[in-house]
């Protein structure tokens, strides 16, 4: 028997193991089967070469509990260890058979995995006692048995095993008995181990019988030897891949499409890309790709491999090059993970573009759920940007579609301004934008629909990107103003009866909350509404990027901007105002009056103290303005009330103003009630 210690650069190596070089306990069983992964890939490769003449037999990995002894074991028909490999191996942490069978075998071992010799240390961390009973494949090899108790101290003696191979047996230690219940294990072989190179079992089929579940002779193989993304393209119809999809993700709808990715230069990478159907939230649709080591489940977080916007797609990427820690858990960001993102974005526009160009009715058929991929992408990434545009797409509130050069050349002559700046009109919301979208089509204009939740970030990158262009929503100014291309026609009012129908209008408008209304007139002609509310572009954009972007949440503070436009062409307002000034103009004379002889007397006081330094100017010269200004207010707002007293027995006045809140969606409650029996009564 031999004694001795593992040679480490410290005794407190366990400790480090358990709680730190790995960042999930379960990882352990990865590891393991991944070794007997290991040990009977070298099995075969030897065979290959011609080096073990013998019979290779059943190479299945198997793995086994044992409740009563609290075990758990981990057995292969691979190459199995000397004792002086076991001591090279085992018992120096810093070496790796691995790395020394790669460089002898490295035309033939790329199916070769982990770092024997490390990754087994990841044992202990749920393990009191860990013994290794293991039997060389050469010729005339002593079997023999290590073990150690979670100390640097060991014990090697010769065993008894028939043929070559290893057991793993784990004694589990007390505070990790999950690892001995069969549901537990299950759920991590299929977790890691699903699609490993070499069969693995876990365990006898059962069968129903007699009224309960019975185990059958036949093993239970836990993984697929030879998954999807390992097969030639060509040889593989859209069921099989299909068929994948359901195997990996039950719950989900059928995919849109998929990429098969294969590539062995400059880095070795293969996979299989799904773009699912997204729902609308964003966060809910990550950390669905898989990543895989040589068919080993290493993580689902794949960030820094796959481009962010492309973290959206389901699927799976194997790739022996990507760089691992210890816990194959973590990636390092190095150009081969850089080179290897910068494949992916590739392939996967190249893939767009064909499926656009072969069928594009297909394409416009999908596009509504492609539609945040690419986005997203093109917002995210300047380089996919400059693959995207070619088969991005516009879709018109029509449901036609439009690259964006057919866009631009269908818009540029009738909707380009005064100023050459292209126009592109667009809504998000059909229904609640109705109106507004109608009156821009009887103009002669096109309008996007941009109902996208990433649309409103898509339309301020696009103003960088499109020469000379701007996007306006349909219900953000008049028709008359959404685009301009001559000066505004004449106001035939003049200033006090703009500002009397202003005072009548503002004046009865409710209190809504979050929400400023500013009151104009203009002249929009006959046919055109007689009131409209609009909302300024800038400040609700702003808002709506808010609720996505950090740092803007400034703007989500800040109350909603509106503009309630008169059209003082129309009939009804143009009676308003007719009434109004047959009902106040008695109770307005003497107050203009009034008003006109103090703004004299003020504008005659301010140039008599024009050209003095404030010094110069006396208290009672500076008491009389402070007078008169004082009495300026006193008489504005007496007007203002006689006009207010007006205006809420006006009811035209009221019923245009819910007419207006009511196309924006924005009469409720009790104030909506009101309307309707108003409405009522002018029917009668």
């Amino acid at each position: 028997m031999q004694k001795g210690n593992i040679g480490v650069t410290t005794e407190n190596i366990f400790p480090v193991i358990k709680k730190f070089l790995y960042s999930d306990h379960e990882i352990f069983l990865r590891e393991m089967v991944s070794n007997a992964v290991d040990a009977t890939q070298k099995m075969k490769t030897l065979a290959d070469k011609g080096e073990f003449k013998g019979e290779l037999g059943d190479l299945t990995v198997r793995i086994s509990l044992d409740a009563d002894k609290g075990t758990l074991t981990i057995n292969d028909h691979g190459i199995g260890m000397t004792e002086d490999e076991i001591n090279r191996y085992i018992n120096q942490i810093a070496f790796s058979g691995v790395n020394d069978f790669l460089d002898k075998y490295k035309d033939n071992a790329s199916s070769i995995i982990g770092h024997f010799g490390l990754g087994f240390y990841s044992s202990f961390m749920v393990s009191k006692k860990v013994e290794i009973v293991t039997k060389s494949y050469k010729e005339g090899a002593q079997a023999v048995k290590w073990s150690c108790d979670g100390s640097p101290e060991f014990e090697i003696d010769n065993a008894e095993r028939a043929e070559h191979g290893s057991d793993i047996i784990l004694y589990i230690d007390d505070d990790c008995k999950e690892f001995l219940e069969k549901a537990r294990i299950e759920t991590l072989l299929n977790k890691y181990c699903k699609f490993m190179p070499v069969a693995v079992a876990f365990g006898k089929k059962t069968e129903w019988k007699d009224g309960k579940q019975v185990e059958t002779a036949e093993d239970n193989i836990i993984n697929k030897v030879e998954p999807l993304w390992t097969k030639t393209p060509s040889t593989l119809k859209d069921e099989d891949y299909k068929s994948f999809y359901r195997e990996l993700y039950p719950m989900q709808d059928e995919p849109l499409f998929w990429i098969h990715l294969n590539v062995d230069y400059p880095f070795n990478l293969t996979g299989i890309l799904y773009f699912p159907r997204v729902q609308s939230n964003l966060d809910l649709q990550r950390n669905k790709i898989q990543l895989y080591c040589n068919q080993v489940f290493v993580t689902d977080q794949v960030e820094g491999i796959v481009p962010d916007f492309l973290t959206l797609l389901h699927g799976v990427i194997d790739s022996p090059d990507i760089p691992l820690n210890v816990s194959r858990s973590y990636l390092q960001s190095d150009r081969d993970v850089k080179k290897i993102s910068t494949y992916i974005t590739k392939k996967v526009a190249d893939r767009l573009n064909g499926i656009f160009k072969e069928n594009r009715k297909d394409y416009e058929e999908k596009w509504d759920n492609l539609k945040i991929f690419i986005n997203y992408g093109m917002l995210s990434q300047e380089d996919f940007y400059d693959r995207a545009k070619d088969f991005a797409l516009m879709k018109d509130v029509d449901g036609k579609y439009f690259t964006f050069d057919e866009y631009r050349q269908l818009i540029k002559d009738g909707q380009t301004d005064k100023d050459g700046q292209l126009v592109y009109l667009y809504a998000t919301d059909r229904e609640e934008q109705y109106s507004y979208i109608e009156a821009a089509k009887a103009k002669g204009y096109s309008v996007l629909l941009l109902d996208g939740q990433l649309d409103v970030h898509v339309v301020s990158m696009l103003e960088q990107k499109l020469e000379k262009s701007r996007f306006t929503r349909v219900d953000s100014d008049i028709v008359e103003r959404l685009i301009v291309k001559e000066d505004a026609p004449k106001q035939e009012l003049g200033k006090d009866e703009c500002d009397n129908l202003s005072l009548v209008f503002r004046s009865q408008m409710p209190a809504i909350d979050k929400a400023n209304f500013n009151v104009e007139v203009q002249a929009l002609g006959e046919t055109a509404q007689p009131i409209v509310i609009t909302q300024s572009e800038y400040m609700r954009r702003m808002k709506e990027m808010s609720r996505l972007q950090s740092g803007m949440e400034f703007y989500s503070q800040m109350p909603d901007s509106y503009s309630l436009v008169l059209n003082s062409s129309h009939e009804l307002i143009k009676s308003v105002l007719k009434d109004e000034e047959n009902a106040c103009a008695e109770a307005l004379k003497p107050i203009d009056s009034e008003i006109k002889g103090l703004k004299a007397r003020r504008d005659a006081l301010n140039q008599s103290q024009k050209d003095k330094k404030p010094e110069e100017i006396s208290q009672e010269e500076k008491d009389d303005l402070q007078a008169t200004e004082k009495a300026i207010t006193e008489q504005n707002e007496k007007r203002e009330t006689v006009l207010k007293d007006y205006a809420k027995g006006n009811d035209i006045v009221h019923q245009l103003i819910d007419l207006a809140l009511l196309q924006n969606g924005m009469l409720k409650g009790a104030a909506l009630d009101t309307f309707i029996k108003r409405s009522v009564s002018l029917i009668k």
